[in-house]
């Protein structure tokens, strides 16, 4: 992670490889953000013309380049676009930063002046900075431009004790995204349900999450049939993690369950060669859980949380599950297996039980589970389905809060009936018809929580990986779905 502290000085005259300052405006009406005052004095009364001539936009993460000279003892001056408004929104302002940093990869340092007036808008800045300055090299022989090295925020709340608490909480948030990038950018041949079992337990190692293995003769014991059959067709065996963090006076008891395929090849339900490429990826909802856990700890925010992830690696072999087998899953009911590329509601289902079992407050799943929720949100949002109409409304303003987007999908009674269509199961895993494919999935899940118990559905089978070109704090690869939520959600039930 990029080395991020705070400073209260003149931002004109602070001695930096690049000084990013924001720009805020409509059309070609464009002009420095607040933190950027001194810095358009410096360049004189040349400097609204100047933004006009280099046709210096404001819309969010625009970066323009300009040389300091001999007005700033910066090195090269980066003005970035933080939208229309002078009341710059906290999203924008992340976007911005992301943006900035990201087009400064090599820089040896980094100011930033920009509006930084309270502590709110400086842990979006240092989040920010740190998700920005991510990169993905381990698999990468040749050297490679290296992140920037340290960023220093000016602000005049430098030596406020908020401000630098938001700088933590920032920069430890900003960690727990980008270790979930990583795992969700290494490849299967490399993190396999075994081997990501071992590395999570190995960063709990030391700290105040508890975590215990079951590993496939333990799950075999005592009945996890989804596990098992998804898991069966592979050489590597599925495993199942729970991790457990009880801090002393906790204000409520939080569950995560996540989605951890390793590798989906469709399984007998073969996927298209150009749908496999990205299947790594389909673990991004349990790397989400983890690393959001680990996060709440470091933190230590007054919450309780148990959390459960399935790992399995979803191949072809003898001992594949096939379509029309029927799998009994963990707490006695029996599902029809229609399609052996809809897993992840079976791997969910087992775990949705269990965690069922610890009586929670809120529960909550993540997962990449459906394509039908990109086709009705696209690739950066959310599907959020649940069974209370309160979180179905709160979670997506609460997401909105942590700077992510989400949008909720109903479960309506048709798909409910179509879940319970089996002649010879109690549930089918999927339907006949592919309408509300992403509601149908939900409806589902919902047959294996608990009566009693508030449950959210966080579909991130869109954002959980971008493969198209980098935008704003957002890199090509893993993304870190749902982790800001996450914490987000901790934090408020703490408060």
């Amino acid at each position: 992670m990029i080395s991020i502290s705070l400073r209260k000085a003149v931002p004109e005259k602070t001695r930096t490889a690049a000084l990013v300052v924001g720009v805020v405006g409509k059309g070609s009406d464009v002009r420095l953000a607040s933190g950027g005052e001194g810095v358009a004095a410096a360049y004189g009364r040349s400097f609204p013309s100047t933004l006009k001539a280099l046709k210096v936009k404001a819309k969010v993460g625009e970066v323009t380049k300009i040389p300091g000279g001999d007005a700033v003892s910066a090195s090269v001056v980066v003005l970035v676009g933080l939208g229309d408004q002078d009341d710059v929104p906290l999203e924008s302002l992340r976007r911005g930063v992301g943006s900035a940093v990201r087009s400064l990869a090599g820089a040896s340092s980094v100011a930033l002046t920009l509006p930084a007036d309270t502590p709110e808008r400086v842990r979006a800045i240092a989040e920010a900075i740190g998700l920005g300055g991510y990169a993905f090299t381990r698999y990468l022989s040749e050297h490679q431009t290296e992140p920037v090295g340290e960023a220093v925020i000016l602000t005049g709340l430098a030596r406020r004790r908020d401000a630098r608490s938001a700088v933590e909480v920032g920069t430890t948030v900003a960690e727990a995204v980008n270790a979930t990038r990583d795992m969700v950018n290494t490849p299967s041949n490399d993190l396999d349900p075994v081997s990501m079992a071992d590395r999570i337990a190995e960063l709990a190692k030391g700290g105040r999450v508890r975590v215990k293995v079951l590993d496939d003769a333990e799950l075999e014991r005592a009945g996890y049939g989804g596990i098992l059959g998804v898991g069966k067709g592979s050489a590597t065996p599925p495993r199942l993690v729970r991790l457990s963090y009880r801090p002393r006076g906790a204000k409520a008891h939080l569950g995560f369950v996540g989605k951890g395929i390793t590798f989906d090849s469709g399984g007998l339900s073969l996927k298209p060669t150009s749908s496999m490429v990205t299947m790594k990826c389909d673990m991004s909802g349990a790397a989400a859980v983890v690393m959001a856990t680990l996060a709440i700890a470091e933190l230590r925010l007054p919450v309780r949380l148990t959390a459960y992830v399935s790992l399995a690696e979803n191949m072809i072999s003898g001992a594949s599950t096939r379509p029309g087998d029927v799998l009994t899953m963990y707490g006695g009911k029996t599902v029809e297996v229609l399609n052996t590329d809809a897993e992840g509601r079976l791997v969910l289902a087992d775990a949705l039980v269990t965690a069922s079992e610890d009586k929670p407050d809120l529960l909550v799943d993540v997962a990449t589970l459906t394509g039908g929720c990109v086709v009705a949100l696209g690739e950066s949002i959310t599907g959020v389905m649940s069974n209370d109409d309160g979180l179905l409304r709160s979670i997506p303003e609460l997401a909105a809060r942590a700077g992510e987007e989400m949008w909720p999908l109903p479960i309506t009674d048709e798909v409910v009936e179509r879940v319970k269509g089996s002649k010879i199961a109690d549930l089918a895993q999927v339907s006949t018809k592919r309408a509300a494919s992403a509601s149908f999935a939900a409806a589902f899940l919902r047959e294996f929580v608990a009566d009693g118990i508030p449950w959210v559905h966080l579909d991130i089978a869109g954002p959980a990986f971008n493969a198209n070109s980098p935008s704003g704090y957002t890199p090509k690869g893993g993304t870190g779905a749902a982790v800001r939520t996450l914490i987000q959600l901790a934090t408020e039930h703490a408060e």
